[in-house]
């Protein structure tokens, strides 16, 4: 607007107006324009003027609008599609408007109810005590760390339930489950398959905008006859036995932090061979672990029988 009143003030000093024009860098017919509507309106005339067309070509007549209304009132139920059918019984002669301009002509009036669209809610599932090795696993991320490069490691972990025996062990550098699948299908040709492996509810394990929250991962360990099992949110006590072999972890390869993933990634391999094998454990009584007391089930591993052939790939 202070661009237009000076416009307007050196006019009424008696300026010409293409000269003026030319310093503003309009055209004479938007010049006389401005200074037109200063005559007819004033210094109200020099404010932004609305771009609102004056009429619309396809706007609904606002007859219809309010038979649509009044159809809404005398029957609350109806919808959109069944107030529109109503308009083509009775006014088959006009153009009826379609059904998602009955419908903004209800939500304009704040007659739509907003349906509250339902989020997976993550839930528990019914958790077992197995007493054979390889009947249940669990897998976790450990809480990523940063290394020495600053890059962050998210170490991927698998345990067998009842033994404790620490099935893998790796350094990625994110929780995508393309990583996940690698470890998992490594660790399945090295050890067979478990009965069923216990997660939490967080990715890759889960999915919130799945059916039932099934991610890709827990959807490939189904069709390869695994059974899920995951722990309530919050109560992270239900996967105690892998939580504190983290701590263990944790405590003896992650403090101080390696440089790089590969040199990360050996002191996690070198912690596997101690916790296996050189490492007494207090919950089975002080005792060392044995290959062969521990019977791991060998029926899958090496093969690619139920590996590949359900791959999504």
């Amino acid at each position: 607007m202070d661009e237009r009143v000076r416009f307007v003030g050196r006019l009424l000093e008696g300026e010409k107006m293409a000269v003026i024009c030319r310093e503003f860098g309009i055209s004479r017919k938007t010049g006389y324009k401005i200074f037109n509507r200063y005559k007819e309106l004033g210094l109200d005339g020099l404010n932004d003027q609305t771009r609102r067309p004056l009429r619309y070509a396809n706007q609904l007549p606002f007859q219809l609008e309010s038979r649509i209304l009044a159809i809404k009132k005398e029957y609350p139920s109806w919808g959109a599609p069944k107030i529109r059918a109503k308009l083509i019984r009775e006014y088959p002669q006009v153009r009826t408007p379609a059904k998602s301009t009955v419908h903004a002509v209800l939500d304009r009036n704040g007659l739509v109810k907003k349906r509250k669209r339902r989020r997976y809610r993550a839930e528990g599932t019914r958790l077992k005590d197995v007493k054979q090795p390889n009947a249940l696993w669990c897998a976790d991320y450990k809480g990523e760390f940063k290394l020495a490069n600053k890059r962050y490691c998210y170490p991927l972990t698998i345990t067998d339930y009842r033994s404790r025996y620490l099935l893998a062990c790796d350094g990625l550098d994110s929780t995508k489950e393309d990583y996940a699948f690698t470890v998992s299908e490594r660790t399945f040709r090295d050890f067979g398959l478990p009965s069923a492996i216990r997660t939490d509810n967080g990715i890759p394990f889960s999915s919130r905008t799945a059916f039932f929250g099934l991610s890709k991962l827990s959807v490939w360990w189904l069709r390869l006859g695994i059974r899920i099992e995951r722990i309530k949110p919050g109560n992270p006590q239900q996967n105690g036995r892998h939580e504190r072999m983290h701590l263990t972890l944790k405590q003896e390869a992650t403090k101080p932090a390696s440089f790089n993933f590969l040199q990360q990634q050996e002191r996690f391999d070198n912690f596997i061979d101690i916790y296996n094998n050189d490492r007494p454990h207090q919950a089975l009584n002080m005792k060392y672990f044995d290959g062969r007391k521990i019977n791991l089930s060998r029926v899958f591993a090496g093969q690619d029988i139920g590996i590949r052939e359900v791959s999504d790939k």
